[in-house]
């Protein structure tokens, strides 16, 4: 790509960032009236935040519409959690035994309409953008190079997981952390062709997830990546977050770089890293393959022992590994 020239993504795919930007902020309002609606629960004495990990479920919206409809047994409003809930029926019960005044009720009422309005402007935006996404080319014939098989992350389905091969052309969600979030994302943001990046490095100082060398007098005063708005790079960052328990290589190094540079130079160099694997797995439109946590391990320590060979041989010594001592 000109470095004089701004990179600018197909008319289609602006179409698809522009409705995937205004669903962008429908979630974010929608979370507006999550506010007032808790502020009357606590008001109220309904403690339902002590019982459930998510107020905004299935169990939680349940018992809230129950609520205004008028029931009132707590036993009653219980029941109507998930099975998955893991706090016990008795529990849940004397967390909703509370003072239901009228003027909470349509605080909590009011919130909840209005909650139930953005969920149906989200689902129209959504609908929308299926209709767009559908109208793209496509990038690959699946009758002739069918979707590999499924590898992890069990809760992407199988439908999604096909419309974005067929728009992308690559599976981006076999890589660790990559979601049907960070293929919208990377669809939209830069479309299904890299090539105006000339190299992996030009992409992720594009990004803005490389290193910004301040260099003076041969001296490098400041090595901090640059300031700046891109909607990929900090879906990237979010999934290097996804990371924290992964028993992959991937995993490995997300771990090890944030225990040596901290935890948020450890997010920024795992999403550098994610940049270059996402640009790479675009160039050469290849099947992903992950590597596995001992592979990553004992090539790690095949490194670390040759950065110690060439550091023993430059001040004139040789490494030489030690023998087992026998009794």
């Amino acid at each position: 790509m000109n470095p004089s020239a701004s990179f600018r993504r197909a008319d289609p795919y602006c179409v698809i960032r522009s409705y995937l930007r205004y669903r962008d902020e429908l979630v974010a309002a929608r979370s507006v009236p999550a506010q007032p609606r808790q502020k009357a629960l606590q008001q109220m004495n309904v403690q339902l935040t002590q019982v459930l990990s998510d107020v905004n479920g299935v169990s939680g919206l349940a018992m809230i519409e129950a609520i205004l409809q008028g029931q009132r047994d707590p036993l009653r409003l219980a029941a109507l959690g998930d099975r998955r809930v893991q706090a016990s029926l008795p529990k849940i019960a004397r967390a909703l035994v509370g003072d239901y005044r009228a003027e909470h009720l349509f605080v909590l009422k009011t919130a909840c309409e209005l909650y139930h309005a953005y969920e149906a402007k989200i689902a129209d935006c959504d609908q929308e953008l299926a209709r767009q996404l559908a109208q793209l080319p496509d990038r690959v014939d699946v009758s002739t190079r069918s979707l590999p098989a499924k590898v992890g992350q069990t809760h992407i389905s199988q439908e999604m997981r096909l419309g974005l091969y067929r728009k992308l052309g690559v599976d981006l969600t076999a890589m660790e952390g990559f979601g049907p979030l960070v293929g919208l994302t990377v669809l939209s943001e830069v479309g299904p062709d890299l090539t105006q990046f000339k190299t992996e490095k030009h992409f992720a100082s594009w990004l803005g997830l490389c290193p910004d060398n301040r260099i003076s007098g041969g001296r490098v005063l400041s090595g901090r990546t640059r300031r700046g708005v891109n909607r990929l790079s900090d879906i990237l960052r979010l999934a290097a977050t996804t990371l924290e328990r992964s028993q992959t290589g991937l995993g490995a190094y997300y771990r090890r770089m944030k225990a040596k540079l901290g935890a948020a130079e450890g997010v920024t160099a795992t999403a550098h890293k994610l940049a270059r694997l996402l640009y790479r797995l675009h160039k050469q439109g290849e099947a992903y393959v992950r590597q596995g946590l001992a592979d990553y391990e004992k090539k790690h320590a095949d490194r670390k022992l040759e950065a110690l060979k060439k550091d023993a041989a430059s001040i004139g010594f040789d490494l030489v590994q030690r023998q087992a001592v026998t009794p």
